[in-house]
């Protein structure tokens, strides 16, 4: 699992987010899409970025480039993560679940509770 070197921009989630909701697009389609009505080169700004970034690549079909993400959407929200525990909580696992059950708003449902019960099983028995 590759952990990417910087995070994103408020704007480089939301255009990922339509990218992995929507599939392949444009950057006119993704202009059309954003809030707040951002430029055409800012628009463009932004995916030359992400693509620095290696988080999306294009295909030229017709003469338009179209944009998509290189990894699945399970594999991106587990290198977003896996960069977060490293750089906020100095890569302690523990730490950075405290901190997600412990804020004023995250209610953990019973459901959930037996599911992380169940994953902490499973570690131990793996040695981990």
């Amino acid at each position: 699992m590759k952990v990417p070197q910087k995070y994103l921009t408020k704007r480089e989630q939301e255009i990922m987010e339509i990218l992995f909701q929507d599939g392949p697009t444009t950057a006119n389609e993704l202009m059309a899409k954003l809030s707040g009505s951002p430029s055409n080169s800012s628009v463009r700004t932004q995916l030359r970025i992400l693509e620095e970034k290696g988080v999306i690549g294009h295909e030229v079909e017709e003469g338009k480039f179209i944009y998509k993400p290189l990894d699945a959407r399970e594999d991106a929200a587990e290198n977003a993560l896996a960069s977060v525990v490293k750089t906020f909580f100095r890569g302690s696992i523990s730490q950075t679940v405290a901190s997600l059950i412990t804020q004023g708003e995250a209610k953990l449902s019973p459901r959930e509770i037996s599911e992380i019960e169940k994953l902490i099983a499973q570690a131990k028995e793996n040695g981990q």
